[in-house]
């Protein structure tokens, strides 16, 4: 599949929820258009990191799982590997977000949860994905 092709999948990869989409907005309208990548580790944890469209650089090993709020979310290849098999949903919990993720001084961070997609699903997840590579 081509990585920087969002499938047509039958439920998707990431999803936020209201409080999420509420605190895109409010970003959106300050910075203008936004991107994630989930942070795999390292200075601020597994957290979803959101950025300025394009100020952060996406590379050929980065895969991109869809969006929320308009906004593109990405996750690096190998640490997809580990969470294909689940749907990332993303959250808001009071605190301080990652020291380079855009919210931080909303008093608020973004936080990834997940569900196991059921067997039905990842086999309709595979299919989509085969079919538009």
């Amino acid at each position: 599949m081509n990585k920087d092709k969002m499938t047509s999948a039958p439920l998707p990869r990431v999803t936020a929820t209201a409080k999420a989409l509420e605190l895109i907005e409010i970003l959106q309208k300050k910075h203008g258009e936004l991107m994630f990548h989930q942070s795999g580790g390292c200075c601020d944890g597994s957290a979803p990191m959101c950025y300025p469209q394009g100020e952060f650089l996406v590379g050929a090993s980065d895969r991109l799982l869809g969006q929320i709020g308009g906004a593109l979310f990405y996750m690096s290849e190998s640490q997809f590997d580990y969470w294909k098999h689940t749907q990332l949903i993303i959250d808001v919990v009071p605190g301080r977000g990652g020291m380079f993720s855009l919210e931080g001084p909303e008093g608020k961070r973004f936080l990834t949860r997940s569900r196991l997609f059921t067997d039905e699903e990842f086999a309709a997840l595979q299919t989509a994905e085969s079919d538009s590579s």
